[in-house]
């Protein structure tokens, strides 16, 4: 049987996509080249992966965004991400939480995504 080799890209709607692409750029560091930001398999830590994972309807855990999905984002430093992420202008969501395989963080971007991010250990 033919399989799925790894995520590909996330796709997502915006209502000032250039906007949303240049703050990504300046407080995460992400290199937009006008199409995306292409991720390399080289740049994520020994430890990271992936996670494709369909949450319940009811789930709570991308509250208080709105939206029916969620970023996660791989960072090698995650309170100096936070950090610029609430320099920007991002609204912090709860605080970090250690857990055994790394530690996470969350923020409402400007648009209002949910987004995680997770520092491997």
């Amino acid at each position: 049987m033919a399989k799925v080799l790894g995520v590909g890209g996330v796709f997502f709607k915006s209502p000032d996509p250039k906007k949303l692409a240049a703050w990504y750029t300046r407080w995460l560091g992400l290199e937009n080249d006008g199409h995306g930001v292409s991720f390399k398999p080289a740049t994520m830590p020994a430890k990271g992966v992936t996670v494709w994972a369909p949450f319940a309807e009811t789930t709570k855990y991308f509250a208080p965004a709105t939206r029916e999905f969620m970023f996660n984002f791989v960072v090698d430093d995650l309170d100096e991400v936070m950090a610029q992420v609430r320099r920007g202008g991002g609204q912090q969501v709860g605080k970090i939480e250690e857990a055994d395989y790394g530690r996470f963080g969350w923020f409402l971007d400007p648009d209002g995504n949910k987004v995680e991010l997770w520092q491997p250990k």
